[in-house]
């Protein structure tokens, strides 16, 4: 059985617009919601990125009971991993039994602005696992003093904490991600329905949860339009993404993606036929929680066609 979630582009919306989508999603009867965790957008046309921390305060107060999770939060340079056990432990104390930490290995986009070096998947792979040992030490209530390859922390405590600590979900887009995410995560997270990060993860047991973009409008053309102009960066291939260090870096390759291309990964139009026709790739692909990111600001018009026209046929 499959859980339809909503996604929250803090790359595309203001703090305040967020946590209305968010009790917009509860309302439509969508499962759960995913905010992305960025310092900059990936465009300068999108134009926007509050602190997520900021927003999950606000929609721990508009909601009742979705579950929100971050989508992800990166714990290893811009954040060291005790100050995000303890954002976590207090949003999670906000939402109890609804908060979900995803965290994963980041970009350059965002972590760079501290300048620290960035270091190889490898390093960044290794530093993750160890700040997620970190942060559940944390959670259990430990005093923790720790001395290790990465991190330092001397003598800390969480003294607001929920009394259950949010799962971990891992962040992966490749197999080795994968592998990695089955041993230290609770669940986790892609953003393609790849099938073989799904048999990479190899645990049935945990929650496999993965974005789907859509560009919901009136006619397709107006879809592909938008889609093209707000979001050309999920079309960059490989692990690109995760080395361009600057907007304009992002905007430069941006400029070679065609709508031709835009329509291959994201599903643009009102034929509900071919939304649902996505979401079941990624049922097909392993996956039993599907985040629907709806790209641009048309959100209202999405919330209408998704409550009439696609989630009555999942239930």
């Amino acid at each position: 059985m499959v859980t339809i979630g909503y996604a929250l582009s803090s790359e595309e919306h203001p703090a305040s617009d967020l946590v209305r989508y968010a009790a917009r999603a509860e309302d439509v009867g969508f499962g759960y919601a995913m905010i992305s965790d960025h310092f900059h957008p990936w465009i300068g046309e999108q134009g926007q990125s509050p602190f997520v921390w900021s927003v999950l305060g606000g929609i721990a107060q508009a909601t009742t009971h979705l579950r929100v999770g971050t989508g992800v939060t990166c714990p290893i340079m811009r954040y060291h991993p005790a100050i995000v056990a303890q954002a976590a432990a207090t949003v999670a104390t906000m939402m109890p039994g609804r908060f979900m930490l995803g965290v994963g290995t980041g970009e350059a986009l965002n972590e760079h602005v501290v300048a620290r070096r960035w270091p190889a998947y490898e390093v960044r792979a290794a530093m993750l696992a160890e700040a997620v040992d970190i942060m559940r030490r944390l959670f259990a209530g430990d005093q923790v003093r720790h001395y290790g390859e990465h991190f330092t922390v001397e003598n800390a405590r969480l003294y607001s904490r929920p009394d259950t600590p949010p799962p971990i979900l891992v962040a992966a887009g490749a197999p080795r991600a994968a592998r990695l995410a089955a041993r230290i995560g609770d669940g986790l997270v892609n953003y393609a329905p790849d099938p073989g990060v799904v048999e990479a993860f190899d645990q049935p047991e945990k929650p496999r949860l993965v974005q789907y973009n859509v560009c919901w409008a009136k006619d397709e053309a107006q879809a592909r339009a938008t889609a093209r102009r707000v979001c050309p960066t999920v079309a960059l291939p490989g692990e690109l993404g995760q080395h361009l260090p600057e907007v304009a870096h992002y905007e430069q390759f941006a400029g070679t993606v065609t709508e031709d291309r835009i329509a291959e990964v994201i599903v643009c139009g009102p034929d509900p036929e071919r939304h649902l026709a996505g979401i079941q790739r990624c049922v097909d692909a392993g996956y039993d929680h599907v985040h629907v990111d709806q790209v641009g600001p048309d959100q209202e018009g999405f919330f209408a066609f998704y409550e009439q026209e696609i989630l009555p046929k999942l239930r």
